[in-house]
């Protein structure tokens, strides 16, 4: 699939990373003549089921792209925004402050966002804001919804906070169609993490089998480099152990007795991983 867009001269200053772009087909476009920003569609649609997931997987936004992230923001619908990343790691920019500090306001080019609230923990921050359209007055309310417990290197030793923290974002999008806004740093390794999870947990409630290496093959198809980061040339070496530690908590939950047999049919392997009927970690 091609990425061209991407690579014009006007572009580039627009993208966080020089190797990771959007591609052309589900990118999403601007409204206006400078229509591009480092974004894609992502639908994940969850088998014998009519629930399809919508997502919008970006990149953390720059100084110079906050403006074309609220216009994208409001142009979508979208009222949650899942921010996966801190501002700076060992010392490196991640991502912009695109929002104000609460009880604050900022306006960024056509739209004014006003922070009202800021609750959280130590793992993650929940903010309340309002988007405002200027032109128009037009005002809607949107949350933010901040993972801070991932370390700069590696994954999270615990999965629980991780886990808790897709269950918030699935209470928080209950109800609503139009797409969630997802980024970290570049778009593609934490945040194809949480998209893997929340399909992984709807496809468990559905009684459907879970194919982790599938997922990724799927968002793959709507963004390149879907959890794969740029210092590793294997596919999913950094995020494999959170996955595989998520979905087997989140296998109890759903299918009580599930690590009871899967044990069982470690024994039965001699110690090789055995296959659950309900749960089929394929891939991996």
């Amino acid at each position: 699939m091609t990425m061209s867009c991407a690579k014009l001269t006007q572009n580039l200053s627009k993208n966080r990373y020089r190797d990771i772009s959007p591609y052309d087909a589900t990118r999403v476009i601007l409204k206006g003549t400078d229509d591009y920003i480092n974004a894609n569609y992502i639908n994940m649609e969850i088998p014998a089921s009519s629930l399809i997931n919508r997502y919008i997987a970006c990149q953390g936004p720059l100084p110079n792209t906050c403006p074309d992230f609220w216009q994208m923001t409001w142009e979508q619908g979208s009222s949650l925004v899942v921010m996966l990343t801190t501002q700076v790691e060992r010392g490196r920019v991640k991502c912009h402050q695109y929002w104000p500090n609460p009880s604050g306001s900022a306006t960024y080019a056509g739209f004014q966002v006003s922070c009202q609230t800021e609750e959280g923990n130590s793992a993650f921050l929940v903010r309340d804001m309002t988007l405002t359209q200027i032109e128009s007055g037009e005002s809607r309310e949107l949350t933010q919804i901040q993972y801070l417990a991932w370390p700069d290197h590696g994954v999270p030793d615990d999965s629980t906070d991780f886990l808790d923290f897709v269950t918030l974002v699935r209470s928080k999008r209950a109800g609503k169609d139009e797409p969630v806004v997802v980024h970290c740093s570049a778009g593609i390794g934490r945040t194809g993490v949480l998209i893997t999870m929340e399909t992984a947990m709807c496809l468990m409630e559905c009684g459907q089998p879970v194919y982790p290496l599938e997922i990724v093959r799927t968002m793959r198809d709507q963004r390149a480099m879907m959890i794969q980061t740029p210092v590793s040339p294997a596919h999913l070496p950094v995020f494999l152990p959170v996955i595989t530690a998520a979905l087997i908590s989140m296998s109890e939950d759903y299918m009580p007795g599930f690590n009871e047999e899967r044990n069982n049919n470690k024994k039965s392997n001699k110690g090789e991983l055995g296959t659950c009927r309900k749960f089929e970690c394929s891939g991996f």
